[in-house]
C-alpha cells in the first residue's frame, strides 16, 4: 500500500481552512442575502453570525476528532471510527461525486465571471459575464489547469495555496476597515441600519425570503472548512495540527465575513446595493483601485479553486485505499514523480465536467426546466445531517471526554444541522425534491458498486 508523504506544516492548514472557505462565497453571496432579506442590514449580519456560529461549532467537533482519528481523508476517517467503514464508503462515495465536483464546478464559473469583469469591464450581473461564451470557456480552462497544477506539482498548489489566502484578504480587510469608517463617518452606515426594510425574520415572505433563507444563502460561502480535513494524512503531526487550523481558521472567516458585509454598508444605502450590486461599493476607490480590487477577487476565487482542487484530485484514492468503489487498484495508484493520486484526479475531473454542464445548463440555458436546481447550495446543506449519526455515535463511543466535548458541541452540532435543513427548505422550496432524487440515484450506483464489491470478496 502506497501513503501520502507528510509535506504540509501548519501554515498550510490554516491557509486550506481559510484559503478554501474565504474565496467566492463573500463577495457574489453579500448580494443574496442584500436582497433575501429586503435590505434588513441587521437581519442580514445576524444570518452571517447564525451561519458563521454553525460552522465553528462544528469546527470545534471536528477537531476534537481529529485528535483520535488519522488515516486519509478526514471526514471519511471520522465516519468510519464512528459508524463503520459503510457508512464511510457512503460519505466518501457522496463526497467524490456530488459535493467536491459540484462546488468546484461552481466555483470556476465564478472564477470565470469575475475575470470578465475585472479584464473584459462587464459588470458582474451582466449576460456575458454570466453565461457569455467566454466564460463558459475561461471556466472549463481553468477546471483542467487547476487540475494539472495539483496531480503534476502538488507543492505548487501548496505555494499557491498559502499566496492566494493572503491576497484575498486584502479586499476584505480593505472594505471591512475604509466601508465602516467611511459609513460611520458620512452617517451611511447608521441610515442603513436605521431605514432597514420589513422582512419577516423568521419566515419570510414568500420563497426565498426571510433569515432562514438568508442562512442558507450564507452556507455556501462558509462552506469548504471541511475539505481541509482531506490532506490530515500529508499534514505533519496532523493530530496536533489540524484541530488548531480548524479553530483558527474558522474564527478568522467569520470575523472576515461579517465585518465586510458591514463595510459594504458604509459606502453605500441598501437599495442601491441591491439594485446595482454590491460591486458598486469598489467604486469609492476610483478606476484604479476598483479594477485592483476585482483583482484580488479573481485572485481569491482562483485560490478557493485550488483548495477544492486539492479535494476533488483525492476523492476516488480515499475510496480506493480502503479497497472501495470500482477499480480500487487503479485508483489507489500514486504517481512515483508527483508523489499525487493521478487516475484519482482525471475521475474527480471529468465528474466536475459533467456538473459543470448541469449547473450553466440548468441556471442559464433551461436544459432542465422546472427539474434544474441550485448545485451550488444544496449538496452543502445535504452533509449537514449525513454528520448527524456520526455525532450521535461520537456522544455514545467516547465516555472519557467531558460533559462539554462529549455532549454539548456535537448536540449543537445537531441543531444547527436541523437550521440549515429548514434554511433549505425556506429558500430552495420543490428544488429539494429534484435535487434529492439526483442524490438518491448516484447513491444507488455508489450502493450497487459497494455491494457487488462486498459479494465478490466473500466468494
Amino acid at each position: 500500500m502506497q501513503n501520502l508523504t507528510k509535506k504540509f506544516g501548519l501554515p498550510m492548514a490554516i491557509c486550506m481552512v481559510v484559503g478554501i472557505v474565504i474565496g467566492s462565497g463573500i463577495f457574489f453571496k453579500a448580494q443574496d442575502v442584500l436582497e433575501i432579506t429586503g435590505g434588513n442590514t441587521l437581519l442580514g449580519i445576524v444570518a452571517w453570525l447564525i451561519g458563521g456560529a454553525i460552522m465553528v461549532v462544528f469546527t470545534a467537533t471536528f477537531a476534537i476528532m481529529a485528535t483520535k482519528y488519522e488515516k486519509n481523508n478526514g471526514v471519511m476517517d471520522y465516519a468510519e471510527a464512528t459508524c463503520g467503514s459503510g457508512y464511510a464508503y457512503f460519505i466518501g462515495w457522496f463526497l467524490t461525486t456530488i459535493y467536491y465536483p459540484a462546488m468546484t464546478s461552481v466555483l470556476a464559473w465564478v472564477c470565470a465571471r469575475y475575470t470578465m469583469v475585472c479584464f473584459f469591464g462587464y459588470t458582474a450581473n451582466s449576460p456575458e459575464a454570466l453565461f457569455g461564451a467566454p466564460t463558459i470557456l475561461i471556466a472549463a480552462l481553468y477546471l483542467v489547469v487547476m487540475y494539472f497544477i495539483n496531480t503534476v506539482s502538488p507543492k505548487l498548489a501548496g505555494k499557491i495555496q498559502v499566496s492566494s489566502t493572503v491576497i484575498k484578504l486584502i479586499p476584505i480587510v480593505l472594505i471591512a476597515i475604509v466601508g465602516t469608517v467611511a459609513g460611520l463617518v458620512n452617517g451611511t452606515l447608521g441610515e442603513n441600519f436605521l431605514s432597514s426594510q420589513t422582512v419577516d425574520a423568521t419566515f419570510g415572505e414568500g420563497e426565498g425570503a426571510g433569515l432562514f433563507a438568508a442562512v442558507c444563502c450564507t452556507a455556501f460561502a462558509y462552506e469548504g472548512w471541511i475539505i481541509a480535513t482531506s490532506i490530515n494524512a500529508e499534514i505533519k503531526d496532523s493530530k496536533r495540527n489540524l484541530p488548531i487550523a480548524l479553530l483558527f481558521g474558522s474564527l478568522i472567516v467569520v470575523a472576515a465575513y461579517v465585518l465586510y458585509y458591514v463595510g459594504i454598508l458604509g459606502f453605500a444605502d441598501s437599495a442601491t446595493l441591491i439594485d446595482k450590486g454590491t460591486n458598486e461599493a469598489f467604486k469609492f476607490f476610483g478606476t484604479v483601485g476598483n479594477a485592483l480590487i476585482n483583482f484580488f477577487i479573481v485572485v481569491s476565487c482562483l485560490g478557493t479553486l485550488n483548495g477544492l482542487t486539492v479535494a476533488l484530485c483525492r476523492g476516488m484514492f480515499s475510496l480506493a485505499v480502503r479497497g472501495e468503489g470500482p477499480k480500487p487498484d487503479m485508483f489507489s495508484e500514486i504517481d512515483k514523480e508527483s508523489g499525487m493520486p493521478t487516475n484519482s484526479g482525471i475521475f474527480g475531473l471529468f465528474v466536475c465536467i459533467l456538473w459543470f454542464a448541469f449547473f450553466i445548463g440548468g441556471q442559464f440555458f433551461g436544459w432542465f426546466g422546472e427539474f434544474a436546481f441550485d448545485s451550488s447550495e444544496l449538496p452543502i446543506i445535504t452533509i449537514y445531517p449525513l454528520y448527524v449519526p456520526m455525532l450521535l455515535s461520537f456522544m455514545i463511543k467516547h465516555k472519557e471526554l467531558g460533559i462539554f466535548k462529549r455532549f454539548v458541541l456535537p448536540t449543537l452540532c445537531i441543531v444547527g444541522a436541523g437550521v440549515m435543513v429548514m434554511a433549505s427548505i425556506f429558500r430552495h422550496g420543490l428544488d429539494n425534491i429534484w435535487y434529492l432524487i439526483v442524490f438518491a440515484v448516484v447513491m444507488l450506483i455508489g450502493a450497487v458498486l459497494y455491494f457487488r464489491r462486498r459479494g465478490n470478496s466473500r466468494i
